[in-house]
């Protein structure tokens, strides 16, 4: 007889429609891998909401338990590299979107998307960063890189979601002086706790700028919107400045002009985080437990179980969902 675990189960009823539902599941039906990892904590992504409501752009096969991030420690290994009892962090490749995800106890992947999880990270922290925070680390490396951080003027949308608010975090950090744009006034003492400097509306914001190119007034953006928001940042910026897109949450298109490039400088850089070579995120999860080591971040997570995750779903999809979810196991 095979192990039996619980994990939140999407499935697809007669009608078409979706249904989440805490189910048991058997170790022996996880996919293959070299890896069985019991997971700890696990988080809530957008792409975790998408996937748990049938979107077929996510997952294409139903039943499925989502959740593109987990860490936990493994109990079962055929490789040489990792040992049973080392504690793992696995996001993004193929978890929770076509393969089993962190939404259960038990997730069995290739070694090839774990890394061993550093010494000055707990399992619970390593969650709270998760996917936004290596996402936010990504864009904060590729801005150090070219332009610095300490002193410089940054500006980040969708401020109050999850690699929003670790961008606002951490950049606050390593002492940029952050402004946010959210469209969630009444989180305004929520963005000053983690390190906004600032706080404007995004209607204020975008009715603030007009034409293609406007008034220099940041170094550096994060911007996980695009749209009509991306476009106004790219008019709001100094000479020399650069923006680091990673998102979509207002559309995947955004108008524009060449004259911030040609007059100004300016640069817009690609982040993606699903995809990066291991040893580039292995960098990151380095960074975060040494150099980029932030205090407080229990403050900007709310912590549930497998039943609890349900109506958090339908806040993110909703836009209604403030900092980070966290899935204890």
């Amino acid at each position: 007889m095979g192990k039996n675990f619980k994990a939140l189960i999407t499935s697809q009823k007669k009608d078409g429609s979706f249904e989440n539902n805490v189910k048991e599941k058997l170790v022996d039906h996880l996919p293959n891998g070299e890896l069985l990892v019991r997971v700890e904590y696990s988080s809530l992504n957008y792409k975790d909401a998408l996937s748990a409501i049938g979107n077929k752009g996510v997952t294409r096969q139903y039943p499925h338990t989502p959740g593109i991030d987990a860490a936990g420690i493994i109990e079962e290994s055929s490789s040489p590299n990792f040992s049973v009892g080392m504690p793992v962090i696995v996001t993004g490749y193929d978890l929770g979107m076509n393969t089993a995800g962190g939404f259960g106890e038990y997730i069995r992947v290739p070694e090839g998307w774990a890394i061993k999880r550093p010494n000055n990270l707990t399992a619970k922290e390593s969650m709270i960063i998760g996917t936004a925070g290596l996402t936010a680390g990504l864009c904060v490396k590729a801005l150090d890189e070219k332009s610095g951080i300490s002193g410089m003027n940054a500006v980040v949308s969708g401020a109050t979601g999850g690699v929003g608010c670790m961008a606002v975090k951490l950049l606050a950090h390593l002492g940029a002086k952050v402004t946010a744009l959210t469209g969630k006034i009444d989180a305004s003492s929520f963005l000053r706790n983690i390190g906004a400097h600032k706080i404007i509306s995004r209607t204020e914001f975008l009715e603030s700028v007009r034409g293609p190119i406007g008034k220099g007034v940041w170094d550096i953006a994060v911007d996980v919107a695009g749209g009509d928001l991306l476009s106004a940042i790219l008019a709001s910026m100094k000479y020399g400045g650069m923006v680091t897109c990673c998102g979509l949450v207002e559309s995947p298109s955004f108008n524009g002009s060449v004259f911030p490039f040609i007059l100004r400088g300016n640069s817009l850089i690609g982040i993606d985080s699903a995809e990066q070579p291991l040893q580039k995120k292995a960098e990151i999860w380095d960074h975060f437990s040494k150099v980029w080591k932030m205090n407080g971040l229990d403050k900007m997570c709310h912590t549930v179980n497998l039943d609890g995750i349900i109506p958090e779903i339908n806040k993110i999809l909703s836009g209604r969902q403030t900092g980070r979810v966290v899935l204890e196991l």
